[in-house]
């Protein structure tokens, strides 16, 4: 018997009736998920005579069949990262004043989290950690320059070893190294093989902006075998410095409330909206992306995950262990397992993203991953999150030390209600990330040499030295502007959460001195 089969939708199972005839079970409903399945009676014509069935042609299609079937209980993946964002810029976290339509829509269709960081408040390290659900100094990936070596094992590799088919694309992201003009570096990459991404993944590319980006996305898409499910990670420039591109409105700078740190002058609020600008430059791919999964019938199987890859290049962010250093917005969707519009402030570290993307799509956890996964949460199962999560600070870019923009050590520990910071080299002068050149900053410089800067911003930006450690009461103090290290009242809280920060330290093999130094011993006498 000659089986034709015109079409097979995504969602569309079919089998063989005893006559011979193709029988639809399942339909798609309005999300796309399987309803009931409906068993329909087959109509054979009464003069039809019973042909001899091809047996072969009936196993090569069931074949074909339990692969799309296969493919389909697999879930995708797609992680997409913001540069330089931090938590309360999106305006489904509360903020009135920024326009991101396409992710306040996101937000409503999946979960919102509302205390979600970063290992590391530098791009290199974060993105390690995400790749490896491990901590950037257990990794050797605190020096923001260095390659992951390639025996540290990234989530999307198995992943790939179990069926996906995976990649990268969109800006570049970051694990192989910085060795651009530095022939003594290009030579030692070269000769011991230091670039690994290119084995690791299915599909490896890079380019700056979002046309390109989208191109990457849509191309990847277009490889992708349709027996296989997909992991991507994809990232946008925006909004990292240089604030140059534009979204589909401006922010009047005269109009945004600029956060309790930040000096009002004219100069910094045209810079923030245009940081703000960015952001909704990025809403805009983003919606793009969304979109062309819609198109292509993937979105209804797909977890897709949004998230900022660390803190904006602003006041307090990028480069510090302070909140718009490390504390990213998060975004998850994963249509017909994630009840919409939900939120939880469940405290997330960017390790934890690898355990979860993996125990979603059914694979094992890695026992070398220190990350938690979260997929219980998500599911909306019985979920023991975490007490604390911790970050570190190490070196930015290739420069020489000179000051904590290019160099700076530090640590932290943040808890459900406070943090500690670990300021290592606080003898270092503060210097900003990306923005040390711009007019606003050295209008602060002058203002501050010329002692006409409020003593508050003198204390934040240009205090000598910085002090070794930092407590805060974060429901009570979220800017971060009241010290309580040192303190009596606070002593027991502050040993605690040192003695935190010191297992963690230990176990991460991590080589700063530790925040909680030995007892000076006395002389004999006083043994």
């Amino acid at each position: 018997m000659l089986l034709t089969l015109s079409c097979l939708t995504r969602t569309a199972v079919a089998c063989v009736s005893p006559g011979g005839a193709f029988v639809s079970l399942y339909a798609p409903n309005d999300r796309g998920r399987r309803s009931s399945p409906q068993p329909q009676r087959a109509e054979i014509e009464p003069s039809m005579k019973p042909r001899p069935i091809n047996l072969l042609l009936v196993a090569l299609l069931l074949g074909s069949l339990a692969r799309l079937v296969a493919a389909e209980s697999k879930p995708n993946v797609l992680l997409i990262l913001s540069d330089d964002h931090s938590y309360p810029h999106v305006g489904c976290y509360g903020n009135t004043d920024i326009m991101t339509p396409n992710l306040d829509r996101f937000a409503a269709e999946g979960m919102r989290f509302d205390r979600a960081y970063v290992t590391c408040p530098q791009c290199v390290p974060s993105r390690a950690s995400i790749f490896t659900g491990r901590s950037p100094v257990a990794i050797a990936m605190s020096r923001f320059s260095a390659p992951l070596p390639r025996e540290i094992k990234t989530y999307p590799e198995a992943l790939r070893a179990a069926g996906w088919f995976t990649g990268v694309a969109g800006r570049m992201y970051h694990m192989d190294g910085a060795n651009v003009n530095v022939a003594e570096s290009q030579t030692v990459f070269d000769h011991h093989k230091l670039v690994t991404f290119p084995d690791r993944l299915n599909y490896v590319k890079t380019g700056n902006g979002s046309e390109v980006g989208l191109a990457q996305f849509r191309e990847f898409l277009d490889l992708k075998p349709a027996s296989k499910p997909f992991f991507l990670q994809l990232c946008s420039n925006d909004p990292h410095r240089p604030l140059n591109t534009q979204g589909p409105g401006k922010h009047d700078p005269l109009k945004i409330k600029l956060p309790a740190h930040y000096p009002d002058t004219h100069l910094v609020r045209e810079d923030f909206a245009r940081y703000y600008d960015e952001i909704a430059h990025f809403d805009v791919f983003f919606g793009e992306v969304m979109a062309e999964l819609e198109k292509r019938g993937l979105a209804a199987n797909t977890l897709v995950a949004f998230m900022g890859d660390n803190g904006a290049s602003q006041f307090r962010g990028k480069g510090t262990l302070y909140e718009f250093g490390i504390h990213v917005p998060l975004l998850v969707r994963w249509p017909g397992k994630l009840k919409p519009g939900s939120a939880t402030a469940e405290l997330i570290s960017g390790e934890d993203l690898a355990p979860t993307f993996l125990a979603a799509a059914g694979l094992p956890v890695p026992p070398e991953m220190t990350g938690q996964s979260f997929a219980k949460l998500l599911r909306g199962e019985p979920f023991a999150g975490r007490r604390f999560v911790f970050a570190e600070r190490g070196a930015h870019g290739t420069n020489l030390p000179g000051n904590s923009a290019d160099f700076d050590l530090g640590r932290v520990v943040v808890s459900k209600t406070h943090k500690l910071i670990y300021n290592a080299l606080g003898a270092l002068p503060y210097w900003p990330v990306d923005f040390s050149r711009d007019a606003f900053w050295q209008e602060l410089v002058q203002k501050h040499e010329a002692g006409k800067l409020d003593a508050k911003f003198t204390q934040l930006y240009f205090s000598k030295p910085r002090p070794m450690f930092e407590l805060y009461n974060l429901e009570k103090d979220p800017d971060e502007f009241n010290n309580l290290a040192g303190t009596k009242d606070a002593a027991n809280l502050e040993r605690e959460l040192k003695a935190t920060l010191q297992e963690w330290m230990i176990l991460q093999r991590d080589f700063l001195p530790l925040p909680v130094p030995a007892r000076r011993v006395g002389s004999r006498s006083e043994k």
